[in-house]
């Protein structure tokens, strides 16, 4: 994948994800964006981090005591984890704010 094109689908990944968040309340959580880096602060001071990574190509994921590398699947159009588990990006996300007590769309 080229570079403009990586870039193109992960800022729709990160405004996806920002999106998700609109309708949550604050203090469930509270979502700071700085360049290509999201953080979401959940319910319990529980931190998420997503950032791009330009020379992978991924986006990598941190939470919940766990972290993801996440490759772009052009066959399927989504985000899905390198170790070949089968975790999708915005899957992996729902799951980190549910077990936090929090519910975003990531429709």
């Amino acid at each position: 994948m080229d570079e403009r094109r990586y870039l193109d689908l992960a800022d729709v990944a990160l405004k996806r994800v920002i999106a998700a968040f609109d309708d949550v309340e604050l203090e469930d959580a509270d979502v700071d964006s700085a360049g290509d880096v999201v953080t979401i602060t959940l319910r319990g001071k529980k931190k998420v981090v997503l950032n791009t990574q330009r020379p992978t190509r991924q986006l990598w994921l941190a939470g919940s005591g766990r972290a993801w590398h996440f490759s772009y699947d052009e066959s399927g159009s989504r985000w899905l984890d390198d170790k070949g588990l089968g975790d999708e990006l915005f899957g992996t996300l729902g799951r980190i704010c549910s077990e936090a007590g929090v519910t975003a769309r990531f429709s």
